[in-house]
């Protein structure tokens, strides 16, 4: 049923290439079979809550530029409405998933009690509007960032009734993503971190976080949720200093609480770029470090130095992405989540359609041209030529703890090994990815 805030909008159709129908799809074709799977089940699109019914269009500098009628939906009637029309959007998008902060789709109240009972409505709310629509549930997450109750973060802060309360949260949010049928549930620790050293303690903060989320893995298997559980890794913004910096950094911090057969990590693109790295080296460490997940895709303003969530509108950025996905697997219970919002300047209701719509083609792009990069095999069998002699008997005894110094240096001696450089052929390379895109 028509809330009315789109129009007259139809599901979005796919047209193909040529069409200059900014309402069509040109690229994404659910159905399309890529290395045969269909290009839905690849990219396991999701669209976020926040960005698209929760921000305002307000930035550092200005308040509130979108003006829409469930604003400011702090009482329930407002958020219902909300929900109408999130989930009209994702039925035009065809996207077959959602993805929710627990702040997102209910008012927020002082009392952890009122905050619960209306969650458990938009709960029930959430899966009559997924059975009437068949949009599922990619992941949930709790907010523990916005109120100001965290402002020294959530499990890091000195309080221990502020790491109860948010504990408290995660249990609640984390039972509605599990009574959703959520295939993750996230963590993001928007402000686990710090300001200043002066009034930090390192070790303190180390040693809550991982016990929090120690509870959290131990309450999933309490109450059975098979998804995964996911770390978002950030560097900074809104802090001076996050301790889930990067995806190296995330994984010490799994094998120092124990945690790393049972954590993996929900990467996303303006995250990595605010860690100094691109896209495809945090995907490409998930992956060789076991704990790849899934992702959040949108872009930075590279003349900014923040965090702009904007649509991914490059098809060679892109494409890495999901080539290093292919080559790990793919997604399994992960996806393709748009954390990305409109500027404040587009301001129309259809811009939120076409916004997702750009996006959703630019990744259809980037699939198929990783793919066609994966099934050629010059790229893969470059790189496994290139180590090829790692698989020499000795190669693997020096790799299996078999050899000493004293015995490589032995070696060298009695074979006089004068070994000679090979060409890495990064431009050769470069030009091949090129090629398809």
């Amino acid at each position: 049923m028509s809330t009315g805030f789109f129009g007259d909008i139809d599901p979005i159709p796919f047209e193909g290439p040529d069409s200059r129908n900014p309402m069509a799809f040109r690229h994404y074709d659910p159905d399309q079979m890529v290395m045969g799977k269909r290009m839905e089940d690849h990219l396991r699109f999701a669209v976020c809550y926040w960005h698209n019914f929760v921000w305002p269009g307000t930035d550092p500098f200005g308040g509130q530029t979108f003006d829409r009628p469930w604003f400011p939906a702090n009482n329930m009637e407002l958020s219902r409405h909300k929900a109408d029309v999130a989930f009209e959007m994702f039925s035009l998008l065809r996207a077959p998933y959602f993805t929710f902060h627990d702040f997102d789709v209910k008012p927020d109240h002082d009392s952890f009690a009122d905050n619960h009972r209306d969650l458990m409505e938009m709960r029930d709310i959430f899966a009559a509007k997924m059975q009437a629509t068949g949009v599922k549930l990619l992941w949930g997450t709790a907010n523990m960032f916005s109120n100001r109750r965290f402002m020294a973060g959530a499990a890091t802060n000195p309080n221990p009734d502020v790491f109860a309360y948010a504990g408290a949260l995660v249990k609640s949010c984390m039972e509605v993503t599990h009574s959703l049928d959520g295939e993750n549930y996230v963590l993001w620790g928007g402000r686990e971190g710090y300001e200043t050293l002066l009034n930090t303690d390192l070790a303190q903060e180390d040693a809550q976080m991982g016990r929090f989320l120690n509870m959290v893995v131990e309450h999933k298997h309490k109450i059975g949720f098979t998804g995964q559980i996911l770390i978002e890794p950030k560097p900074q913004e809104p802090t001076k200093h996050q301790y889930d910096f990067d995806v190296a950094t995330v994984y010490g911090f799994l094998k120092r609480h124990g945690l790393e057969n049972e954590v993996t990590v929900n990467i996303e693109q303006g995250h990595a770029i605010l860690a100094g790295h691109t896209f495809e080296h945090e995907i490409a460490t998930a992956a060789a470090l076991g704990i790849f997940g899934s992702i959040d895709i949108n872009r930075n303003d590279y003349q900014s130095g923040w965090d702009t969530d904007q649509f991914p509108n490059s098809v060679s950025e892109v494409a890495l992405t999901y080539y290093y996905i292919l080559q790990n697997g793919g997604f399994g219970a992960g996806g393709t989540n748009f954390d990305a919002k409109l500027r404040r300047q587009s301001i129309e209701p259809d811009d939120l359609l076409m916004a997702h719509i750009g996006g959703m083609d630019i990744c259809a792009q980037a699939l198929k041209a990783a793919a066609a990069m994966i099934e050629e095999g010059t790229l893969p069998d470059f790189v496994r030529d290139r180590y090829a002699g790692w698989q020499s008997a000795e190669a693997q005894a020096m790799l299996a703890g078999e050899r000493s110094l004293d015995d490589l240096s032995a070696r060298v001696l009695a074979e006089d090994l004068q070994p000679q450089p090979v060409s890495g052929r990064q431009e050769y390379l470069e030009n091949i990815v090129n090629r398809y895109i």
